[in-house]
């Protein structure tokens, strides 16, 4: 999916004409799922997985090696770079694991919380992460990420 925007940018057009159109039309004469217990492991599993990035971020660099000065970014191979950019890129794919709060919200009918600012921000996520994972994955890319990582999970309980 890195080398080329399209794929992400065709996810995300999906994403976001499926969480207002499609969703909301397949669910208007159902009953509103229970997931309770699948959210309760979803929130779980989303929350240990940004506290595993977190650590990352801070460990590939943060605790150390980088500050908030300007620094060039590091395209060497070493090992700190290449954990950095792993990282990154689990950040990158985390966004599309964030598309599951919008659906289990359209499953349960609750469409009051899939408002345009919602779809906005997961539709447009993957695709801001993925420029700056493709152009400068190491420094800069994980300067931007690291707090967001925890704060998301703010709002992560859609119980």
């Amino acid at each position: 999916m890195m080398s080329s925007p399209w794929p992400t940018l065709v996810a995300c057009v999906c994403y976001a004409v499926c969480a207002r159109k499609f969703g909301p039309t397949l669910m208007a004469n159902r009953k509103p799922f229970e997931l309770r217990n699948v959210l309760v492991v979803y929130n779980m599993a989303q929350t240990i997985f940004s506290a595993w990035i977190f650590y990352e971020y801070l460990a590939s660099g943060w605790w150390g090696h980088y500050d908030f000065r300007c620094q060039l970014v590091d395209y060497s191979r070493s090992p700190k770079a290449m954990r950095m950019a792993n990282t990154c890129w689990w950040y990158y794919f985390s966004k599309f694991t964030e598309f599951f709060d919008t659906l289990f919200f359209v499953l349960r009918k609750k469409n009051e919380h899939v408002s345009t600012l919602h779809v906005i921000h997961h539709g447009i996520m993957p695709m801001s992460v993925w420029f700056g994972l493709k152009f400068a994955p190491v420094r800069i890319e994980s300067s931007v990420d690291l707090v967001p990582t925890m704060s998301e999970q703010d709002g992560r309980s859609v119980l």
